[in-house]
């Protein structure tokens, strides 16, 4: 076990600006929450089919994914402040432009404003994963960067919350049965109502990045010691090909992004199917899917400070291996068992998740030069194109029998039961990296077992 007690996580020296850029943690932690939430209003507001509305997810992580080398390559050249300040100009931008996409009534046009919003999202993560891993010794960076993302979840449940009492508590279709039974005059009319109240949380969300683009304009934040240095990108790219903990890291990045973006979006239609299930009996009330999704949030936030701790005591792919196998037999169960345990156990899996993303990036970067981190990470923030990728596989199986959630029986489970398997092999493999990482990068003894594991 490696022993990281002699290092500080955070000198004093770099203890403001290492507090400047974990902020910005909280504020794509907010986008995300947010927009979770509005695959299914969408669906309802503008009667899209599962698949369909999982276009949000699509261009939400899609935007990620183009714009995440260009943002390395960018700041190969220039510093990550001015990443960060391009970032946040996007961001602003592309929530803003959810007021024009709203008084076109076009879904394209919202699918556009989250992608450009995206853009920003990539540049900002980009520029702040591997700023805050450089931000001191090697031994200790995972947990800094753990220790960063600890502020996430506080963004996450903003986002819950706003997505709750400003969007869907006041969502006119969420409270009518048969939407689509009404006459079009009534329909349009709610319809425009509703995508009002879906406009103003983003349009809100624009102005205040608008004011956090201010504050890191007039602060000044150190360089990376080896900021302007032009190693060949060819080179660089050859150095990361050939590091297997890398090119495997990306691969679980991409697994676990998918995992996290199909649980909390696909609960909304878990616990929709609980709903219908019941649908008539005596006493029986909706479920309050909300309140299920703050827990998660709240265990999810918990989870990463337990990790955080833990990594002090053992090794990140000792522990990556531990809680993703955790998350597994909570999905297993969501699969399983229907009805309000399934939905107790995916609640859980958020638990579980809680410390995946910074561990994975943390092992995927340690070992590398400041040069390879930069291109590095922006192979690592590309593979959140599996937010938008894995979502819509699980939207078309819960689509193969029609619109709605348990429209036939998949091997004796309603469909959206089903679906869940996707996050359990995602899982698995994530168990099988951790296991790999130390078996081969962190163990010292058992040579022989390690060997069987890699070969």
């Amino acid at each position: 076990m490696k022993n990281t007690t002699k290092h500080p996580i955070v000198s004093k020296k770099v203890l403001i600006p290492f507090l400047l850029v974990t902020s910005l943690f909280a504020l794509w932690g907010f986008a995300n929450a947010v927009t979770d939430p509005m695959v299914n209003a969408f669906k309802k507001v503008l009667e899209l089919s599962n698949t369909q509305a999982s276009w949000v997810q699509m261009a939400f992580y899609g935007g990620y994914f183009c714009m995440a080398f260009p943002a390395a390559m960018f700041m190969r050249k220039y510093s990550y402040k001015v990443g960060v300040l391009i970032g946040l100009a996007l961001y602003a931008t592309g929530a803003l432009l959810f007021y024009p996409a709203a008084q076109s009534e076009s879904f394209v046009f919202f699918c556009l404003g989250l992608y450009v919003l995206t853009f920003g999202l990539a540049f900002l993560e980009t520029a702040a994963n591997p700023y805050v891993l450089a931000m001191g010794a090697k031994e200790t960076a995972t947990q800094r960067l753990n220790l960063a993302q600890s502020v996430n979840p506080i963004g996450l449940i903003a986002g819950l919350l706003v997505a709750k009492f400003f969007v869907y508590d006041k969502l006119q279709s969420d409270d009518i049965v048969d939407f689509g039974a009404l006459d079009e005059v009534k329909r349009g009319m709610i319809k425009v109502a509703d995508l009002a109240v879906i406009r103003d949380p983003y349009v809100v969300l624009g102005l205040v990045i608008l004011g956090v683009f201010i504050l890191f304009l007039v602060n000044k934040m150190p360089q990376s010691k080896e900021e302007g240095k032009m190693p060949s990108l060819k080179n660089t790219f050859k150095k990361l090909l050939r590091n297997r903990k890398y090119v495997l890291g990306v691969v679980a990045q991409i697994l676990y992004v998918g995992a996290q973006i199909m649980t909390w979006t696909y609960i909304y239609q878990y616990a929709e199917a609980i709903d219908v299930a019941n649908a008539g009996k005596v006493g029986y009330e909706k479920v309050d899917v909300f309140t299920y999704q703050f827990i998660a949030f709240v265990l999810f936030t918990v989870g990463r400070l337990v990790g955080t701790a833990m990594l002090r005591f053992m090794s990140s792919g000792k522990l990556l291996m531990f809680f993703a196998l955790l998350a597994s037999v909570f999905v297993l169960s969501a699969i399983c068992i229907e009805g309000l345990i399934g939905l107790y156990a995916i609640v859980g899996i958020s638990f579980s998740m809680s410390l995946m993303f910074p561990t994975i990036y943390g092992i995927a970067l340690n070992d590398l030069t400041e040069e390879q981190a930069k291109v590095g990470s922006a192979g690592l923030v590309m593979a959140i194109v599996g937010g938008a990728l894995l979502p819509m596989l699980q939207g078309m199986i819960i689509d193969t029998g029609g619109s709605g959630v348990s429209d036939t029986k998949i091997m004796g489970v309603a469909e959206v039961n089903f679906s869940f398997i996707l996050p359990l092999f995602c899982f698995i493999y994530i168990a099988w990296y951790g296991l790999t990482v130390y078996m081969k990068y962190e163990k010292t003894s058992n040579a022989s077992l390690k060997e069987y594991i890699l070969k």
